[in-house]
């Protein structure tokens, strides 16, 4: 075997911030240091796609297009990479061919060169339709496998075994990719399996081969040298400061481990040095996206529960959001479950936002008594084939009463949508008819038309979004002797119904950290009661009024999409009647009670908390 330098892409700017800081490294903080970055030598650099175009818009209020043209303009010699999610593009569902097209479009327009492009299940059926657009805007399709075991921890057994990556790889190479890249997300491809996998891979297909590996369990270190004694051409790396835990191996200990020898990537270590350093100093500011319960700095359980790096920090997140970090055991033991419930998806987005969030609302209200409208979609066949059966039982709990119908579809998911971008451009007419804007709304028709409001001057952007936003972190035992901590100044306090009884509540406005939860009295259940009821809002006109009545509250932190009622209908128990965004998941929510809605409470696309009164029937 001809040994060869390796060459090496850059994830700073993309997934090693994904995996570690949900995403939030800001566009200033990047751009003094991307023309230094474009001088290190690297074969390629990612720095747009996966989550970063939505948190842009969700929580930083910056435009991910213009973020893309500077990243060219300051790196004009680096080619730039993207993550794309196949038919699901950077979004959470299948969209319309037209709007895949037109997005892989004005992608290359703005700077992509290489469009690394994934399907969560390696389904051919959603990557036929970027992979043609890529193709015919001359940029560089490369193909992903997304690799996932079953329960063993190794590669092998009934569904993902070696023949099935070499049949997979072999049928993207006819498919037109110019490379193709194994995309070990969780961190679970072992040393000697790597070593097995690339030595196949090489042996089977022509076109050059990545290796994209987190380092959560501890073994992507290892992992990238026996892929590299094994032929594989690149791997991807992070600088130091944002690399290992759930994000990738640093790229520093990999130059030296690798200078003098056949594969030296030729690059310069106190280049890389005085980079890391920069970006140390940029990182406390965001040192509160990187608190975790764990002490250590890997995960051996994710050989069990298999998170993958950029899941991991947003299901703390979330976990965070719904007051129930302490849920985080459970969550992990319930994953697997439901995974294999599901048929054993690879956990990549969007399946594992739809894996996870699915197993949180399973710990906190019972296994399958709330189904996202993303995993009814998933059961329905909108996300094309799972790679083994789904449970029976699940398939019919998620498709009862489902919109689509109780059975299951069994051809390419794309097939059945109608074209959507012209409605698009038709329902942000009286707002903008840049094209760019326009595949905002169709990518995410709520976050994204409150993000363009603002973007036109239309609404003031939130404090929460601003780059000068500075929470404070959550305070743990170390920083405090108290009982509580102490309130800041602008602490505010709320009467909560939570299961049944009244809490005092001290929230932080900043980060939303409870500083101290005290119970009142005690009532009754979950989600209704029949009483004045206080909610958790701030005392506005949208969540202010009588709640004589049952009244619905919110079961967790998120949006309210939209109401499916309106006031004076009649409705039953159980009857759905409004949608709400959580974790990133849409959720149809039940009437408590039998009666009139005689209050809906909250406008559509407004953020609620925990607790919040979202209408009451009487």
């Amino acid at each position: 075997m001809t040994k060869s330098p390796i060459k090496i892409t850059d994830t700073t700017f993309r997934d090693g911030h994904q995996s570690l800081l949900a995403t939030r490294l800001r566009m200033e903080d990047m751009e003094p240091m991307a023309s230094e970055m474009d001088q290190v030598g690297f074969y390629s650099m990612e720095v747009w796609g996966g989550a970063t175009f939505d948190t842009a818009t969700r929580f930083l209020g910056e435009d991910p297009w213009e973020r893309l043209r500077k990243f060219k303009a300051l790196m004009p010699n680096t080619p730039l990479s993207m993550l794309l999610r196949g038919q699901s593009l950077v979004g959470y569902r299948t969209y319309a061919d037209d709007v895949v097209q037109k997005f892989i479009e004005r992608s290359s327009e703005n700077g992509i060169d290489i469009f690394r492009v994934f399907d969560a299940l390696n389904d051919e059926w959603n990557l036929s339709k970027a992979a043609e657009s890529v193709k015919n805007m001359g940029k560089h399709l490369q193909m992903t496998l997304c690799y996932s075991v079953t329960e063993s921890g190794r590669m092998g057994g009934p569904i993902y075994s070696l023949d099935y990556y070499l049949s997979k790889a072999k049928l993207f190479e006819s498919m037109g990719a110019d490379s193709i890249c194994i995309k070990d997300m969780a961190g679970l491809l072992a040393p000697y399996d790597a070593f097995e996998l690339v030595k196949g891979l090489k042996e089977k297909i022509s076109v050059p081969l990545q290796l994209h590996s987190h380092y959560t369990s501890g073994m992507a270190s290892m992992t990238v040298l026996k892929a590299i004694e094994a032929g594989v051409d690149v791997v991807d790396t992070s600088l130091a400061p944002l690399a290992l835990r759930t994000s990738q191996p640093a790229v520093e200990p990999l130059v030296v481990t690798l200078g003098g020898t056949p594969y030296d990537p030729g690059l310069n270590l106190d280049h890389l040095l005085r980079l890391g350093d920069q970006l140390e100093s940029i990182l406390p500011k965001y040192r509160h996206h990187l608190e975790s319960p764990k002490a250590a700095v890997i995960d051996a359980k994710v050989l069990s529960h298999q998170i993958p790096g950029g899941m991991a920090s947003n299901l703390l997140s979330q976990l965070r959001e719904a007051d129930a970090i302490e849920k985080l055991d459970e969550v992990l033991e319930e994953i697997p479950a439901t995974r294999k419930d599901l048929g054993y998806p690879p956990l990549v987005t969007p399946m594992s936002q739809m894996i996870g969030s699915q197993s949180v609302s399973n710990v906190l209200f019972g296994r399958y008594k709330m189904i996202s409208g993303q995993v009814k979609e998933y059961v329905y066949g909108m996300y094309g084939r799972s790679p083994s059966d789904i449970d029976a039982e699940v398939t019919k709990t998620a498709l009862k009463d489902y919109e689509k119908g109780n059975i299951q579809i069994h051809e390419r998911p794309a097939n059945l949508l109608d074209p959507e971008l012209e409605n698009a451009k038709s329902e942000v007419s009286n707002i903008t008819d840049d094209i760019d804007d326009v595949l905002i709304y169709a990518l995410y028709p709520t976050t994204g038309l409150k993000f363009l409001r603002i973007k036109h001057g239309l609404d003031q952007m939130p404090e929460e979004m601003k780059a000068e936003f500075n929470p404070k972190p959550v305070f743990s035992s170390d920083q405090t002797t108290s009982e509580h901590p102490p309130k800041s100044q602008s602490t505010r306090t709320f009467n909560v119904y939570v299961e049944g009884e009244y809490f005092k509540v001290d929230v932080d406005p900043v980060d939303g950290s409870i500083n101290q939860m005290v119970p009142t009295s005690s009532q009754s259940n979950l989600i209704s009661s029949q009483t004045n009821a206080p909610n958790a809002s701030d005392g506005g006109s949208e969540n202010s009024g009588p709640t004589d009545g049952e009244t619905l509250v919110s079961p967790m932190p998120g949006i309210l999409l939209r109401y499916l009622v309106e006031e004076g209908d009649e409705v039953k128990i159980g009857e759905p009647v409004a949608i709400l965004e959580a974790m990133k998941m849409e959720n149809t929510l039940p009437s408590p009670a039998t009666g009139t809605i005689q209050n809906l409470r909250v406008t559509a696309g407004a953020t609620v908390v925990k607790g919040d009164v979202l209408l009451v029937i009487t």
